[in-house]
């Protein structure tokens, strides 16, 4: 039980104190950043043909201590009372964001091992670019990101969903209006839908657009409502990194002397 919950210690972020743990998160996050410039470097047709069996041999190192790791997690989760139960505290804990990508970061080297089809192992090779995600677990900023989320969870799905909404309305409009104009382009309201996505967002593409009077009407006042609808996930971001901040402030004042600011035991 000790080695259980020390285990658990070291692999999870360090506490302050803790020098072991704290060796050991600095030695993932050094082995994240090599795999993540490895991977971007090995997309590089000169330097994948010279370095290859290196960025290979390497990669293999990388994806032992990734699997030692992944293991030593979900062996000792259960030490946290979130996850007590033997199997489905285990569970619960590997179903977690980051333990699916400390999943994703390993799953790809053992797929052609396992007889995977081709494609599907290009696909997952791919996704060991997530690695770099796995910096977010010893990262306080990454942290602060995802509270400022998880708080605003809801206002933000409100404005997906408002989003969504002025998409499928925009394109339907866009086919009504341009149709006949236009077959190739706006051939179907899910065609249509590529416009609106350039329009709402104000990227304007300028690879498609109307032509008719009530085409460039409708896309004048969508191009509008887009300023609107794109700003508005910002701003509830911004609104949410500032009460963020702010918190973590107040948090950070509350626990030092007032009289001689230094941290209260």
């Amino acid at each position: 039980m000790e080695l259980k919950k020390r285990t658990w210690e070291i692999v999870e972020s360090a506490k302050p104190g803790d020098h072991v743990s704290r060796v050991f998160d600095i030695c993932l996050m050094v082995l994240i950043i090599t795999n993540v410039t490895m991977v971007i470097l090995d997309s590089v047709p000169s330097i994948h043909s010279k370095y290859g069996d290196l960025f290979f041999w390497f990669e293999a190192f990388s994806v032992a201590i990734f699997t030692v790791e992944y293991i030593a997690r979900i062996w000792s989760c259960n030490v946290s009372e979130r996850y007590a139960k033997p199997f489905f505290g285990r569970l619960r804990f590997a179903a977690h964001p980051l333990p699916l990508i400390d999943l994703i970061a390993i799953l790809p080297f053992f797929l052609p091992l396992l007889g995977a089809d081709l494609l599907i192992v290009r696909i997952f090779r791919l996704l060991r670019i997530l690695r770099i995600f796995k910096l977010v677990r010893y990262s306080r900023a990454s942290s602060l990101i995802g509270g400022v989320f998880k708080d605003k969870t809801e206002e933000l799905a409100l404005s997906t969903i408002l989003l969504m909404f002025m998409l499928i309305v925009s394109a339907a409009l866009m086919y009504h209006a341009e149709h006949e104009v236009q077959p190739e382009v706006f051939s179907s309201i899910p065609a249509a839908i590529w416009w609106s996505v350039v329009t709402l967002t104000t990227v304007g593409y300028g690879d498609v657009y109307p032509l008719t009077a009530m085409g460039k009407f409708f896309g004048g006042v969508i191009a509008v409502i887009g300023i609107g609808i794109v700003a508005l996930p910002t701003g509830i971001l911004s609104a949410g990194f500032v009460e963020a901040i702010n918190k973590s402030h107040a948090k950070s004042a509350e626990s030092k002397c007032p009289h001689c600011g230094k941290d209260l035991h």
